[in-house]
């Protein structure tokens, strides 16, 4: 599907009526995971998978692994690379709250004001899209206390609040900060042409506001790979940096019973990332990775798909059953579980 209009790299603006390519490459997809209801395969989901070995070479794959694809929220440990570049100084906690697509519970938000405060500045700074927290019973006590959609409680307002202090530190405008051409996103553009290898073209506006640059689905493992093997090798930089705060803090890169949560606590090193529309890319400690993009935009079976993959490379972690256990539900009882392919 072509988004109505994006932006190319250097800012131009192209339309749907064909001069921007698709963003997922429908033909060559391949089926991923099936919805097995009481023995009978009830619906398939298609996809791209990337498996990369400790080199980044291409070692599995399924569907086109070079198919370019919006990696959304999967990009944020790329951004914070940027950020750290650029000046951004936060403790482990707090960067991995600038990675986070975080449920909103209270350390979320109290985390998010004080990457703000940091800077001097308040929520009124942020300009992410306003949404109630992720999580059913933060929204709920957000909602009974008598609270609207926010920026502060929407899941990406850690990456806004680091933004707006790299722009700080930096003596960058923060009005402007999500115009493509601030120097904060050529700052990430630069940062992810550089990790995944790819050209950051078409660009588009991600669902919390912010640009959005392209990559290819190895691409995308390729970046999650380098970054957790700089945090591996001890390397001081800021690839190392964002590798070893999600890793310590994996409960501020998601939230309370969050499977890119449970994942980066049960296997160490690991440095994963889920985004909207069906992705999801992890890293492991030897530059190894993977990344998918399910071609139907579910989020059903990117736990499965990923546990299965890692489950490839070597992983042998409990928490990778845990993960990748997603049950069918007939009349509230398990009658079934979705498989990878």
């Amino acid at each position: 599907m072509v988004p109505e209009a994006s932006r190319s790299a250097d800012g131009s603006s192209r339309s749907a009526a064909g001069t921007v390519p698709a963003v997922t490459v429908a033909a060559g997809a391949a089926p991923l995971a099936a919805v097995v209801r009481s023995g009978v395969v009830e619906s398939v989901h298609h996809g791209h998978l990337a498996v990369l070995g400790p080199d980044g070479e291409l070692v599995h794959s399924l569907g086109d692994p070079h198919a370019v694809v919006f990696p959304r929220s999967s990009l944020k440990p790329v951004q914070a690379v940027a950020m750290l570049r650029s000046g951004l100084d936060l403790d482990d906690a707090l960067l991995a709250l600038a990675c986070a697509s975080h449920s909103g519970e209270q350390r979320h938000l109290d985390g998010a004001r004080a990457i703000l405060a940091g800077a001097g500045l308040t929520e009124a700074a942020l300009q992410n899209t306003p949404d109630h927290p992720l999580d059913a019973a933060a929204s709920l006590a957000w909602r009974s206390a008598g609270h609207g959609p926010t920026s502060l409680t929407q899941n990406c307002s850690g990456k806004h609040a680091a933004m707006l202090a790299t722009c700080v530190a930096a003596g960058w405008d923060t009005r402007s900060y999500l115009d493509p051409d601030h120097p904060l996103q050529r700052a990430v553009a630069a940062a992810v042409a550089e990790l995944t290898g790819d050209p950051v073209t078409p660009v588009a506006v991600d669902g919390c506001g912010a640009p959005l640059f392209s990559c290819t689905v190895a691409g995308l493992a390729r970046a999650a790979g380098r970054v957790a093997a700089a945090g591996a090798a001890g390397d001081q930089g800021p690839p190392g940096r964002v590798a070893r705060a999600m890793s310590a803090f994996p409960e501020f890169v998601g939230g309370t019973g969050r499977d890119v949560t449970l994942l980066m606590a049960g296997v160490p090193g690991l440095v994963a990332k889920d985004g909207a529309e069906g992705v999801y890319v992890a890293g492991l400690p030897d530059g190894s990775a993977v990344a998918l993009k399910v071609l139907d935009g579910s989020q059903r079976p990117r736990p499965v798909v990923i546990a299965a993959a890692l489950r490839r490379l070597g992983v042998d972690a409990a928490v990778l059953a845990e993960v990748g256990d997603v049950p069918v539900l007939g009349h509230g009882r398990p009658v079934g579980r979705v498989e990878a392919l």
